[in-house]
């Protein structure tokens, strides 16, 4: 038995493919893999790197900061290949469910083709940075295989938003940043560009998905959406990146969380996504607002 989709959802995803057709890019094509890196340019803005204006930034020669900052956006592009294998196993587990007929439908597996195309991107400048694959584990991962196999409605949209929105709020800083290496501006832009799709369709997709849930089931949604944006805020930077440049990971991760300086860049680059969950009271209160806090990125 196949959906119904609501025309409104078609009149979306119709605007969505034909925007798709216009404005995809190849990395293979669009991006030169083999151009040396350009000395003296740092791998995030040096004013995003979380120990920016710390006694552990001073102590670092610029050699090492720089180092620094090539291991912290390869710890982002980690997470972002994470995030973007589990939406591809829901994508595929709700197109199972539709009529192929549908532009909605077909939408979904636009945007699968356009995931994979990000994930091979983000593993390409991860080999070319040769950085370690830094990517959740532990409990994190346990929890990642169990959304992946089970979300549905809006814990499934919103927790991916969560990553989506903050990934490309700082995307959009560093591809418009001559002080940042070409060869992550250009796959920043790239990503810029096409998640633009993908943050509309979940956005979208999200309220339409409140309107039918219940209260149990939404009191439920929030704690495992409070869970994601602790996830995100707390391991976009992966404490094992210091050990790059002789900082011990916890004593990283500690002056990281204590950088009044971080916290802002934290708050700043979730401010969109936190006022649109605001607005569809899915912050919440109780554990599910603590994790929220834990997280960074509440601005009070």
């Amino acid at each position: 038995m196949t959906t119904v989709t609501p025309p409104d959802r078609d009149r979306t995803a119709t605007r969505l493919l034909r925007s798709s057709a216009e404005h995809s890019y190849d990395p293979e094509i669009e991006i030169d893999w083999e151009a040396p890196f350009v000395e003296g340019k740092y791998f995030v803005p040096a004013h995003r790197s979380s120990l920016y204006g710390t006694a552990l930034w001073d102590r670092l020669t610029e050699e090492q900061r720089i180092e620094l900052t090539k291991h912290e956006v390869a710890s982002i592009a980690g997470l972002g290949v994470w995030f973007e294998t589990i939406l591809m196993q829901l994508l595929i587990r709700g197109y199972f469910k539709q009529d192929p007929t549908a532009p909605h439908a077909q939408y979904g597996l636009t945007e699968i083709a356009d995931e994979c195309r990000h994930s091979i991107m983000f593993g390409k400048m991860i080999a070319r940075l040769g950085t370690p694959v830094y990517r959740p584990h532990g409990i994190d991962q346990l929890l990642g295989n169990w959304i992946a196999h089970t979300a549905t409605g809006p814990r499934m949209f919103a927790a991916i938003l969560i990553a989506e929105e903050i990934l490309d709020t700082l995307q959009r800083e560093a591809m418009a940043d001559e002080t940042v290496q070409p060869l992550v501006r250009m796959v920043s832009r790239i990503h810029v560009v096409e998640e633009a799709r993908h943050v509309r369709f979940a956005r979208e997709e999200l309220a339409r998905q409140i309107k039918v849930a219940g209260k149990s089931r939404l009191a439920f949604d929030k704690l495992v959406i409070g869970r994601a944006a602790y996830l995100t805020g707390t391991r976009l930077v992966d404490p094992r990146v210091y050990r790059a440049v002789g900082i011990d990971p916890e004593e990283g991760r500690r002056a990281a969380r204590a950088n009044p300086y971080h916290r802002e860049t934290m708050r700043w680059a979730g401010e969109r996504i936190v006022a649109y969950l605001s607005d569809l009271d899915l912050i919440g209160g109780g554990p599910a607002k603590t994790l929220w806090k834990a997280s960074g990125l509440l601005s009070r």
